[in-house]
C-alpha cells in the first residue's frame, strides 16, 4: 500500500468503519459455504474485523491481519485478540491455509505487482484451497477523491494476474455494480480461485 493510501486508513479508520453499513460483506457467506466446517482461513486486509468476526461466529479458525496499525487496532477490539500488522509482501506461509480471503484489499496493489502478491497467496494455500478477492473495475491505476490508490482492472487484467501467480484448478470471476466509501458508484469484480 502506498503512503497516501495508508495515510487515509491511518487517519480515518474509525470514520471508514462507521460508514460501512453492513454487518459483514455480502460475498462472505457464499464463500464460507464452500469450505469445510472449522476450515483454517487467513484474512488479508481485515479492516475493522467485521468479516473475521462472522467467520469466527460460524466456527472457522481465523488468522487475520491488516497493513495499517489503526485498522488492526479496530479489529483487535472487535474480536478480542491482537491482530498483527502485515503487508501483503510479508506473507510467507506455505501450504498453511484452507482459504485466503481478501475483500477489497488487493485492489490497492499496482497491477505490475499483483501477480507477485497472488503467488504468495497461492503458496499459502493447501492443495484444493480457496481464495476470494474483490477488485474495482476499470482501466489503469488512479486515485479516488480521498487520495487512495486503486488498480482499476478489467476481467482480462485479473485473469492474466491470477494465471501468472500459479496453477489454479478453478478461476471464477463475477462483475457487479456497487458503491464505495463516500457513496460513489463502482464496478466490482469478485474472484474465486481454487488451488
Amino acid at each position: 500500500m502506498d503512503r497516501e493510501t495508508a495515510e487515509f486508513y491511518r487517519t480515518r479508520a474509525e470514520e471508514w468503519a462507521a460508514a460501512a453499513q453492513w454487518e459483514w460483506n455480502r460475498w462472505l457467506d457464499p464463500f464460507l459455504d464452500r469450505l469445510a466446517p472449522g476450515a483454517h482461513i487467513l484474512e488479508l486486509g481485515c479492516g475493522d474485523g467485521r468479516d473475521a468476526a462472522r467467520m469466527i461466529a460460524r466456527g472457522f479458525s481465523v488468522d487475520l491481519s491488516d497493513g495499517v496499525p489503526e485498522m488492526a487496532a479496530l479489529a483487535s477490539k472487535r474480536i478480542g485478540r491482537e491482530v498483527p500488522v502485515m503487508q501483503f509482501d510479508e506473507l510467507a506461509a506455505e501450504g498453511t491455509y484452507d482459504a485466503v480471503y481478501a475483500s477489497a484489499t488487493l485492489l490497492h496493489v499496482p497491477l505490475a505487482e499483483l501477480s507477485g502478491v497472488l503467488a504468495r497467496i497461492h503458496r499459502a494455500l493447501v492443495p484444493d484451497g480457496l481464495h476470494h478477492g474483490s477488485f474495482k473495475g476499470g482501466s489503469g491505476g488512479g486515485r479516488d477523491d480521498f487520495g487512495r490508490f486503486y488498480s482499476y482492472l478489467s476481467p482480462d487484467d485479473l485473469e492474466t494476474a491470477y494465471r501468472g501467480a500459479g496453477e489454479w484448478s478453478q478461476l471464477e470471476l463475477e462483475t457487479r455494480d456497487g458503491s464505495s466509501f463516500g457513496g460513489a458508484s463502482a464496478v466490482w469484480h469478485t474472484v474465486l480461485a481454487r488451488k
